[in-house]
């Protein structure tokens, strides 16, 4: 799947520690390669047509809609971002 960031996305990932952003960016990597792969803890988010989760660690979460292969990063930060993905 090819990944595309939004600014919304990029606002978020500059915002987040130097640490989280390195995970970040190992788990975008895992994304692209196999979505599926069980580390991720991918799943569909109830509620939102299209739209993924996908676990960065216990506290970050990455959000994004799939259109057909490509793959919208909306949000990553905190556990709450899931009210609003």
């Amino acid at each position: 799947m090819h990944l595309e960031a939004t600014k919304r996305f990029m606002k978020d990932y500059q915002a987040l520690p130097l640490t989280v952003r390195e995970q970040v960016k190992q788990i975008l990597q895992q994304l692209e390669q196999n979505p599926f792969h069980p580390s991720l803890h991918h799943k569909k988010m109830e509620g939102y047509p299209d739209i993924y989760e996908v676990r960065v660690t216990l506290q970050y979460r990455i959000t994004y809609r799939r259109i057909g292969s490509i793959g919208y990063l909306r949000r990553v930060g905190p556990h709450d971002i899931l009210r609003r993905p």
